[in-house]
């Protein structure tokens, strides 16, 4: 039985078309897990949070976190970037990839390549 795979992530985010496009053409089957619908669980992001650095899980080039007030944008530390991701989801970049032993975030060929050799095929698109 092959590994379970999710991909989180918003469905009209240019990013997240291009992963699900190579993981189709890869035969990778995914469950796609929506931030807006579907929220985010804090004690998983802190656990991504505590595996990856929350600076690597915060989109700060997004319309989302640049409408922020000064306030808000200075001074971050895990507690407050892990607050304003919860709060609005669309400041986690996209996508992130899980799978037991496997966390990627972001989208790139070579490192989707690298990291789901031998996963299953099935229709990965919501």
């Amino acid at each position: 039985m092959a590994a379970s795979i999710t991909i989180y992530g918003i469905p009209n985010c240019d990013t997240m078309r291009k992963a699900w496009t190579w993981l189709a053409e890869h035969g990778v089957a995914v469950t796609f897990h929506d931030y807006r619908q579907d929220g985010v669980d804090r004690g998983q992001l802190e656990g991504w949070v505590a595996q990856l650095g929350w600076e690597k899980l915060l989109n700060r080039s997004g319309t989302t976190f640049r409408r922020l007030s000064p306030e808000l944008k200075d001074n971050l530390d895990a507690e407050r970037a892990i607050a304003l991701m919860l709060e609005q989801p669309a400041m986690i970049r996209r996508p992130v990839l899980e799978a037991p032993g496997l966390l990627l975030v972001g989208f790139r060929p070579d490192d989707y390549a690298a990291a789901l050799s031998g996963f299953s095929a099935q229709d990965p698109t919501p």
